[in-house]
C-alpha cells in the first residue's frame, strides 16, 4: 500500500460546514487534479474539501500556522522547511512551456529554454516566429522561489536562476503565470502539464515531444517530476482518510482518468 497524505481544492470553507477540510498550496496541482478529486471525495463520503491556491511556500505557511489543514506542493523539501511536516508525493506531473494560442512557434529545444532564460533570446524572431519581444512570466513570490521555478532551475538550468531582463515579469503563482499567457500574445513561461493541460493556452513540445500523458508516462517527455501534499506530522484523521483516498486504488484511478499522471501510471 503507498504512504499516506493530500489536499484538496476548491473555494472558501463555510463554517456552517460540520465536515470539511482546508487546503492551499500549488496552483498546478489545484487546477491540475485537487479539484476533481475533491469533488469526487465529497460524492464518495459527503466530506467537503475546499482548497485555494497562492503557491507552495504560502500553502506551506497556511499549514505551519494553522490556517488549512494541509497543503499542495510540486516541489520536494528544501532547506528551510518546517521540521514538523511532511511531503507525501501523490501523482507526477512534467514541466511545461507555454505561449498564447496565437503564437504560431510549436517547438523549443533545451538549449533555447536555457537562452531565454540567460537572455540570449529575447524575440521570438529567433525562434522562427513574429518579430516580438519575449515577455517571460516567471512565478515567484516576495517570500521565495516557486515549486515550479525550483523544478526549472534544478532540471533544465543547471542551478542558475533566471535572468531578470525588462521583459520579465514575476508574479506572486503558477496560476497567475498561466492567466497571463492566455491574455498576452507574446508571453512565455514555464508551467505543469497537470494545470496547463487545462487552460486556453498552448504548450510546446521539448525537442520535438509534445508532452501528454502518454509521453510523460514512457518518458518520451522529458522533465517528469513529483506533485505532492504536505501535512503536519500528527494529521487529523479527517486528513488521513483523505490522503488514504487520494492514495488508494481507487483515487489513482480517478487521477488517471481525468488526464493526469498517477502514481500507478509510472512503474
Amino acid at each position: 500500500m503507498i504512504p499516506l497524505f493530500l489536499l484538496g481544492c476548491i473555494a472558501h470553507a463555510s463554517p456552517s460546514d460540520a465536515h470539511y477540510l482546508t487546503a492551499s498550496g500549488c496552483s498546478v496541482s489545484n487546477v491540475g487534479y485537487l479539484t476533481d478529486l475533491a469533488k469526487e471525495y465529497e460524492r464518495r463520503t459527503g466530506e467537503k474539501v475546499f482548497v485555494r491556491g497562492g503557491g507552495t511556500i504560502l500553502g506551506i505557511e497556511d499549514l505551519r500556522s494553522g490556517k488549512v489543514d494541509f497543503a499542495a506542493s510540486c516541489r520536494g523539501r528544501i532547506t528551510g522547511d518546517p521540521a514538523d511536516i511532511r511531503f507525501i508525493q501523490v501523482a507526477w506531473d512534467a514541466l511545461a512551456f507555454i505561449v498564447n494560442k496565437r503564437n504560431p512557434v510549436s517547438n523549443i529545444t533545451l538549449n533555447q529554454v536555457r537562452a531565454i532564460y540567460s537572455g540570449r533570446i529575447t524575440n521570438w524572431k529567433q525562434l522562427h516566429g513574429p518579430d516580438a519581444p519575449i515577455k517571460v512570466f516567471i512565478s515567484r513570490s516576495r517570500r521565495g522561489l516557486s515549486g515550479v521555478e525550483i523544478s526549472t532551475m534544478a532540471m533544465v538550468l543547471n542551478g542558475k536562476e533566471p535572468v531578470n531582463t525588462p521583459d520579465t515579469v514575476f508574479l506572486a503563482s503558477t496560476g497567475i503565470v498561466e492567466q497571463m499567457v492566455e491574455e498576452t500574445q507574446d508571453g512565455f513561461a514555464a508551467t505543469g502539464f497537470s494545470s496547463a493541460r487545462k487552460r486556453d493556452v498552448k504548450m510546446l513540445k521539448v525537442n520535438g515531444v509534445f508532452p501528454t500523458q502518454k509521453t510523460i508516462i514512457t518518458k518520451r517527455y522529458p522533465l517528469k517530476r513529483p506533485l505532492f501534499l504536505v501535512v503536519s506530522s500528527t494529521p487529523k484523521p479527517e486528513v488521513r482518510r483523505f490522503v488514504d483516498f487520494v492514495l488508494s486504488r481507487e483515487g489513482q484511478k480517478f487521477i488517471s482518468s481525468r488526464g493526469g499522471v498517477s502514481l500507478f501510471d509510472v512503474r
